[in-house]
């Protein structure tokens, strides 16, 4: 795979407001071996079709930087979200390696087992969906809590911690004004941000999103895109986001584009 420099950018002085306008110069990612925060590596993932199957991701590599973010593009049933699924660990590929560079050291997301994905998309993976899957019953900050407690049984030190940081993030994504309201009652660009907020909880080395402006307006769309490539900046986070929307690829920093599940 061929590579080229990552694009420069500042830091952003604020994560969900900042201007973002990337010019897409390559694509295919940058090959840097100091700060890689994904390495997928030969993946491939196939799919029971009757008597045959059916190739999903068809031996992919790709690498992603941390603070960087990577666009995934294609046709309907290119593969794009089997290969998010992947990055994932909700699906495990036939052959390949998938590495996440973690604070412990790296870690094959290929071959882990299913409790140790588990835990890893609670600490490492912090994923947004295309709708935020939020509960209606919980307020916004209720919604980051929850995070924290999957799993376990957190004291009270840890759970005035907790607290603190909800309450940071709610900031970061500009609704700590609505922290205690229930998401019920707040707009779906509201909402998707709190979806943001909620995937950073654990700190993660990795944020993946799935079309996360399909399902919003084209305002709300941009903020939840400015808050997406803000945070991945400001929180060092390597970001990978699949997309149908030319617009939306071309604001992030690098682009691959799948066809039949190939990169072309």
């Amino acid at each position: 795979m061929s590579s080229a420099a990552p694009l420069d950018r500042p830091a952003p002085t604020s994560p969900l407001y900042t201007s973002r306008n990337h010019t897409m110069t390559t694509s295919t990612l940058p090959d840097t071996r100091t700060s890689t925060a994904l390495h997928m590596d030969d993946v491939l993932l196939t799919f029971p079709d009757g008597d045959s199957r059916v190739t999903a991701v068809d031996h992919v590599s790709l690498r992603i930087d941390r603070g960087h973010s990577l666009a995934v593009t294609g046709p309907s049933g290119s593969g794009k979200s089997s290969l998010l699924a992947v990055a994932a660990t909700l699906t495990r590929p036939e052959s390949g390696h998938v590495w996440l560079t973690t604070p412990d050291g790296e870690v094959d997301l290929a071959t882990v087992s299913r409790p140790r994905a588990a835990e890893l998309r609670r600490a490492e993976i912090g994923i947004v969906f295309q709708q935020s899957n939020l509960l209606d019953s919980l307020t916004a900050r209720e919604q980051l809590e929850s995070m924290a407690w999957l799993g376990s049984r957190p004291s009270r030190t840890r759970r005035r911690e907790t607290r603190r940081r909800a309450d940071e993030l709610l900031d970061v994504v500009g609704l700590g004004s609505a922290a205690d309201r229930s998401v019920g009652a707040l707009s779906g660009g509201q909402r998707q941000r709190i979806a943001v907020a909620r995937a950073l909880m654990g700190s993660p080395s990795l944020l993946l999103a799935d079309e996360p402006t399909s399902a919003l307006d084209s305002e709300a769309g941009a903020a939840v895109m400015d808050l997406l490539l803000g945070t991945a900046a400001e929180f060092d986070v390597a970001l990978m986001l699949v997309t149908h929307d030319p617009a939306v690829a071309a604001r992030c920093d690098s682009m691959v584009r799948l066809v039949d599940g190939a990169m072309v």
